[in-house]
């Protein structure tokens, strides 16, 4: 699975070398450590989770699955930091756009959070997966999803971690 989400994140890197993020591969290992066994990951970035401009050094993996949103960081020396975001607990979507970099602001029931210095070009490719994933999951919590549906929306986001958004 670390290699899953690994690849994921690398390719977003490629396609968005803007984007400011390090020790990929060390993030994406503690992401797979929580991902269940019946969990399928749809997509994957990277970036930094604080509010300030000044720390560019709390990159996170990112990493949406069939069930969650997951949000993992290796520390320097010991221990990780690790936070998950289920449907039911979203609320709101925000995108900043800024001369070099973009937010992307979730807005959820207990907290607010900030994902920064993410490439300008990534933010429509993001905030496309993430309102498409939530619309869904919304939805399905209220059963109004079929599982054709919810198939052809996991085809769909798993091709845009590969490919991007045509």
């Amino acid at each position: 699975m670390t290699n899953t989400i690994y690849n994921k994140i690398k390719d977003f890197k490629k396609r968005f070398p803007t984007t400011i993020a390090w020790r990929l591969k060390a993030h994406s290992k503690v992401a797979a450590e929580h991902i269940n066994d019946d969990e399928e990951v749809l997509y994957a970035f990277a970036a930094q989770k604080l509010p300030s401009v000044f720390n560019v050094t709390s990159t996170y993996a990112i990493v949406i699955t069939d069930k969650r949103i997951l949000l993992a960081q290796k520390r320097l020396l010991f221990g990780y930091f690790y936070y998950t975001i289920t449907p039911d607990m979203f609320n709101d979507l925000t995108i900043k756009m800024g001369i070099l970099w973009g937010r992307v602001i979730i807005d959820t029931v207990k907290e607010t959070v900030n994902l920064t210095f993410i490439s300008k070009d990534a933010l429509r490719e993001i905030e496309t997966v993430l309102s498409k994933y939530m619309m869904q999951e919304k939805r399905q919590y209220e059963s109004e999803l079929t599982d054709e549906e919810h198939d052809k929306l996991k085809e769909e986001l798993k091709d845009i971690s590969k490919n991007g958004e045509q």
